[in-house]
């Protein structure tokens, strides 16, 4: 048969049939050259399909004439350059001798196998760089894996699920030999969590015998768990635990959840039931919270599983990881690192909610412009809808599908009410399917039954009597305070812009008493108003001491106003606020809806 007519033992059809059993890429090719742990018979079949090629009379003759030119053109080199190859002596002889007898493989060789392989159609990189998922959990045993203190709390169940239920304990990976250290990956697993139950999954991790692992990073697992003791704890399931959180659960106690996890770089993302939570570039050099945090910085290790407390009962299975190449490219560009950035990282470790309540999708700005901007920047957003006499949703049906339009987005959502006609617009259980509800005082009737909107000039008109009109806004304010169901104060403290310039003359210390004792009896938070840089300092340092609970806001017109809750960061840091003043839904006392819902008229 000649060289050229492929039969059955034509080195073409034989390499076809060793191609089909070496483990394969997405993209159909194969990764082939150093030993895979995972994969057995990679190394072996690979060198089946380089001797198959060696040997054919084609490559053999080309081979032939590679080597020859190669010969006479090393001589003439050498010729050349014989003056400076003879002055290194002995010593240089000697030392190129040893790098020969530690690497018996020629240059050539090498060559000629990455040419071999070529012709195979087969990629010169490993089996274990990228391609292959890999088992890291039996279904039957602990085998790979080693538990830190309370070992107790691991178990396998009789059906096949890696169960945690006991004291504090990690589970590390330890596979067999190197196998365990992973740089760039792609890890999922699946987890099924019991009510109030605290876990995780680090990365990047190593064995330590007790306490919570100091190395690496942890996403983290926590649906409805809300801290021990006095602590509150705010970091839901798909959190980059303290680098970037995620404020709302998207996922369900006693429900199985998947969870993907991607590392390539700099680059970490992550994924709950598909729906992607994080998107983080660290930084060159990387940037830490603290000094308790200098272990949160990417390079490599294994992964651990945590049992959090006794009370915290979770079961895993389906745990499988594959590689990724060294040089995986993060795809995205650094951050750049500011006092903001930092800030923002500083906060979100310290358990305050880095949650912007107040944006809209308004102007040019879509969701997924909003979502993308949220995960570079760290930020949770709530979006919030409209809703009242002359605004975008006035009734029921719109409520809902606003609220429809959001769900399993990684979102809260707000209904903002506008004016006092809101109550007899919208129903109870309406209202109800918004995470929270927030409202201002710049939508009212004065005492001579003229409704106006702070914001638009036309209709406030002039103000004759500057004093008059703040004791009808502050009395205006009290009472939505005092009947409205409402979450948050937003835009707080705002005047028309005929009185803007004469602020802290007029928002004088009594009047903010009034305004601040109103929201502290209606366990009403107050907004950090980035846009308006509202309220101002003084009203805010009044509130701390007044026991009022705080929450950083923007309230958009577009894409050009929302920016990063400069603000309410600087607020926070000039008054040293915790975690402990600020409120999250539901974490300090029930909704408003549920604890005023009879203002809102029956559905």
């Amino acid at each position: 048969m000649g060289v050229n007519q492929p039969g059955q033992h034509h080195p073409s059809a034989q390499i076809d049939h060793l191609r089909a059993r070496l483990p394969h890429r997405q993209d159909g090719r194969v990764g082939t050259s150093r030993y895979n742990p995972a994969v057995p018979d990679c190394n072996r079949l690979m060198n089946r399909a380089l001797r198959v090629l060696r040997d054919h009379p084609a490559v053999v003759q080309n081979h032939r004439h590679r080597e020859q030119r190669k010969g006479a053109k090393k001589e003439e080199e050498q010729l050349h350059h014989g003056v400076i190859l003879s002055t290194g002596g002995d010593r240089a002889k000697r030392r190129r001798y040893t790098r020969r007898e530690r690497h018996p493989m020629s240059n050539s060789e090498m060559t000629r196998r990455a040419w071999l392989a070529g012709a195979a159609g087969i990629t010169l990189t490993s089996c274990r760089s990228g391609e292959d998922w890999r088992e890291l959990f039996d279904g039957r045993s602990l085998a790979g894996w080693r538990a830190s203190e309370n070992p107790e709390s691991w178990k396998v169940t009789g059906d096949g699920l890696l169960f945690a239920d006991g004291p504090r304990s990690h589970l590390f990976f330890e596979g067999a030999g190197d196998t365990a250290r992973f740089r760039n990956f792609e890890l999922e697993i699946e987890v099924k969590s019991a009510a109030n139950c605290n876990s995780g999954v680090f990365f990047h991790t190593q064995f330590q015998e007790k306490g919570w692992p100091e190395k690496g990073f942890e996403i983290q697992i926590n649906n409805t768990a809300t801290g021990e003791g006095n602590y509150r704890e705010n970091k839901r399931t798909g959190s980059l635990y303290g680098v970037r959180n995620v404020y709302k659960p998207l996922a369900r106690d006693d429900e199985w959840t998947s969870l993907r996890v991607q590392v390539a770089g700099k680059r970490v993302q992550a994924w709950v039931n598909g729906i992607q939570t994080v998107d983080f570039v660290e930084p060159t050099p990387p940037v830490v919270a603290g000094e308790s945090e200098r272990g949160r910085v990417l390079g490599s290790g294994t992964f651990a599983l945590q049992c959090h407390d006794p009370g915290s009962r979770a079961w895993f299975r389906k745990i499988r990881v594959r590689a990724l190449p060294d040089s995986a490219d993060a795809g995205a560009p650094a951050p750049e690192v500011d006092q903001t950035f930092r800030d923002i990282l500083t906060l979100g470790a310290r358990n305050i909610p880095m949650v912007d309540f107040h944006t809209h999708i308004k102007g040019t700005l879509t969701l997924d412009q909003m979502l993308r901007q949220s995960r570079r920047d760290g930020i949770f957003y709530g979006i919030a809808v409209n809703c009242g006499k002359g605004f975008p949703v006035e009734n029921d049906a719109g409520a809902r599908s606003f609220h429809e339009s959001m769900k399993n987005q990684p979102v809260f959502t707000a209904m903002q009410a506008e004016g006092r006609e809101w109550t007899q617009m919208f129903s109870r259980e309406a209202a109800a399917l918004f995470d929270y509800i927030f409202t201002d005082s710049m939508t009212w009737t004065d005492n001579r039954g003229r409704r106006m909107r702070l914001w638009i000039a036309d209709e406030v008109g002039q103000i004759p009597d500057a004093q008059e009109f703040m004791e009808t806004l502050v009395s205006r304010a009290t009472a939505i305070f005092d009947t409205e169901p409402v979450d948050i104060y937003v835009n707080p403290t705002f005047l028309p812009e005929v009185l803007a310039a004469d602020y802290d003359r007029l928002w004088t210390e009594t009047r903010m008493k009034r305004v601040i004792d109103a929201l502290r009896r209606n366990d009403i938070a107050l907004e950090l108003n980035d846009r308006y840089q509202l309220p101002s300092p003084a009203f805010a340092r009044m509130a701390k001491e007044a026991g009022v609970k705080f929450t950083f806001g923007t309230n958009n017109a577009g894409a050009e106003d929302l920016k990063r809750s400069e603000y309410g960061i600087r607020i926070a840091r000039e008054l040293d606020l915790g975690w402990q003043d600020f409120w999250m839904p539901g974490l300090w006392t029930p909704r408003a809806i549920e604890r005023r819902g009879d203002a809102l008229r029956a559905s």
